[in-house]
């Protein structure tokens, strides 16, 4: 049971658990309490030196101890208790409960990822679209309540995972990634982007992003990449584009000796740069992984849900316990006063 809830009559309130589970509005008084047995030594001390005395004349056989003398002490205990138990309810004993409401409108976040043949150059590794796949990962692990959903494109694009906030099916999907999803060759950016568009025009989330990542010109497909970024753009669809690899004799699969195979890359980064000029966002030209994951911890920087916090407290008071013993033993401290136990001669 929570000694909080106890009643105010139960012992459990003097217990060290209960003392570590309150809050304490006024602490200095507590620190009074130590000083209690001093004020009263010093009292003592007074009394003993400052009292007039009568002197009696005794025989030392008569003078006897006995350990019932020990009980005029009690009262003065008594005494003491309550002036602590007063001191602790001064100190206002408190305990506060703080409820923390956290919410976001989250963003819609569409990953499209182009898995040509050439995204298999090894300029990257493993791969590029390994690499591709890996920083996509980290980059979900680190999102909080957004919709993300995944696009894969090649000589055709298709819609591989709807706008969703349950990221373990989303590595998944990640994970099943591969050359020969799609069978057409080429590289259709503008149906991908005209994919991403489909999944997102219905969307009501105040920001909306397309993460568009591949390695070459737009080779296959019935739309113009332009055209597709136009459309984007009328929903409010903010685009990133990326270009991965290098310019030049890149490593491209082994021989049949098992050394590896250099083959000739451009990149012409015209469409891509006008692709995200076109949907307000940033074009990105990256060579190796490092310079990917740094593109992908830019991006998660600047589109981040703004996090709303409510905090609420409820503080309950508890001195009215401490007072309450301290009158009851307050009257206990009268009665005994004015029993066999009190010194009336010293009082």
């Amino acid at each position: 049971m929570d000694n909080l809830n106890a009643p105010w009559y139960s012992l459990d309130w003097f217990s060290t658990s209960t003392f570590k589970a309150l809050t304490w509005e006024n602490e200095f008084f507590l620190y009074l309490i130590p000083a209690i047995p001093i004020l009263f030594l010093v009292r003592w001390l007074i009394r003993y030196f400052a009292n007039q005395k009568l002197p009696v004349a005794l025989i030392k056989s008569d003078l006897k101890t006995s350990p019932i003398h020990l009980l005029r002490f009690i009262p003065e205990i008594f005494l003491m208790i309550v002036i602590a138990l007063i001191l602790t309810a001064l100190a206002r004993p408190q305990k506060t409960n703080e409820k923390v409401e956290q919410w976001t409108e989250g963003i819609d976040i569409m990953l499209a990822l182009d898995i040509s043949q050439s995204m298999q150059i090894e300029d990257f590794q493993p791969n590029r679209l390994d690499a591709a796949k890996q920083v996509a990962r980290d980059f979900i692990h680190g999102r909080i309540q957004d919709r993300i959903g995944l696009v894969v494109f090649s000589g055709d694009a298709f819609s591989l995972a709807p706008l969703t906030t349950d990221y373990e099916l989303l590595y998944s999907y990640l994970n099943d990634i591969s050359f020969d999803m799609i069978e057409s060759r080429g590289t259709a950016i503008g149906s991908a982007l005209a994919v991403v568009t489909n999944r997102m025009r219905e969307s009501e989330s105040k920001s909306k992003v397309c993460i568009l990542i591949s390695d070459g010109d737009n080779t296959a497909g019935n739309i113009d990449p332009i055209t597709s970024a136009e459309l984007a753009a009328a929903y409010n669809i903010k685009i990133y584009t990326i270009v991965v690899g290098k310019e030049g004799l890149v490593p491209y699969g082994k021989d049949y000796f098992g050394r590896p195979q250099m083959v000739e890359n451009t990149v012409d980064e015209t469409t891509m740069r006008k692709i995200a000029d076109i949907g307000s966002g940033q074009f990105f030209r990256v060579t190796d992984n490092q310079a990917l994951k740094n593109v992908f911890e830019r991006i998660d920087k600047y589109e981040k849900a703004e996090i709303k916090e409510s905090r609420f407290k409820d503080t309950s008071d508890f001195y009215f316990i401490y007072l309450q013993w301290a009158m009851i033993l307050f009257l206990l401290w009268l009665v005994l006063k004015s029993s066999f136990m009190s010194n009336v001669l010293q009082d």
